[in-house]
């Protein structure tokens, strides 16, 4: 029998604290809804979600995609390692009556039975656990034999993936074996995580638009003031206001690179959108 050793389980604990207390900061409830509202139905229709399926929203959030589930008729669990997000989920499900389950749980150890699920879905979510084989392992492990895995990621050549790779040198550096969260938008980085164990895979690279912003400094702010690992890198680099103002100006001239709007700043932020049948 092969046990994991103590100081393992308690970096682990520490690491899975880390992240839950980084996902609270700010307002990524509001950020989702502002900003990309419209990517969990598109995973949920591009996974032909049908009443009556048993689904499962991986590192849900405020449910943006496991809501749209549930108001396509589907039994739904929405699962997250930072249950403080479930409460602004549970509001808007309520409003636009949604009925779903909310479950914390760590999209590397998922507290559900092998095959529990028709459909297992993530957008934006499961790309941020650090351990990805873990993590792409349990999906395939909760979901049943031809059951539907759907996964939607920011890839590392659009604006999200380029936005960490910027922030990456003023943040403090990740533990060992953690992995960067944009691989998860490389469709052959994917391909290899599922191995053998799925068919049928179709990947696309799409875009969705973002002109929620008067210009890149309007931007960088509002991250600044939402986004949970912005926030976090922010704050490991607070008393040096020498490299505060160096990333103040990385960030807006990234912005400015990808604008391609007139009087208010238009950017295209790519993500992958990869789904594909659990092997019978």
């Amino acid at each position: 029998m092969t046990t994991t050793p103590v100081d393992a389980v308690d970096a682990d604990r520490t690491l899975k604290a880390k992240h839950r207390a980084m996902w609270a900061l700010g307002d990524y409830p509001a950020l989702a809804g502002d900003l990309i509202s419209d990517l969990g139905a598109r995973l949920v229709e591009a996974c032909s979600v049908r009443s009556g399926d048993r689904v499962l929203d991986v590192a849900a959030g405020s449910g943006n995609a496991a809501i749209p589930a549930a108001l396509a008729g589907a039994n739904v669990v929405a699962s997250d390692l930072t249950p403080e997000l479930f409460e602004s989920g549970q509001r808007q499900a309520a409003e636009r009556g949604a009925e779903l389950e909310w479950k914390q749980g760590d999209a590397e150890a998922l507290p559900f039975a092998d095959g529990e699920f028709d459909t297992v879905i993530s957008c934006v979510g499961v790309m941020f656990a650090p351990h990805h084989q873990a993590s792409a392992d349990e999906l395939v492990r909760v979901c049943r034999p031809g059951g539907t895995i759907g996964l939607l990621s920011w890839t590392p050549e659009g604006f999200i993936g380029q936005m960490f790779a910027t922030m990456k040198p003023y943040a403090p550096p990740p533990p060992p074996g953690a992995q960067p969260p944009p691989m998860w938008g490389s469709e052959d980085h994917v391909r290899g995580l599922l191995g053998d164990r799925v068919t049928d895979v179709s990947a696309r690279r799409q875009t969705v638009t973002i002109d929620h912003f008067r210009d890149p400094e309007s931007f960088r702010d509002y991250f600044k003031s939402h986004y949970g690992p912005t926030i976090a890198v922010y704050r490991a680099i607070a008393e040096d206001p020498g490299r505060v103002a160096a990333l103040d100006r990385e960030l807006a001239d990234l912005v400015a690179r990808y604008d391609s709007g007139d009087q208010t700043t238009v950017m295209e932020w790519e993500y992958l959108l990869l789904t594909a049948r659990k092997a019978t």
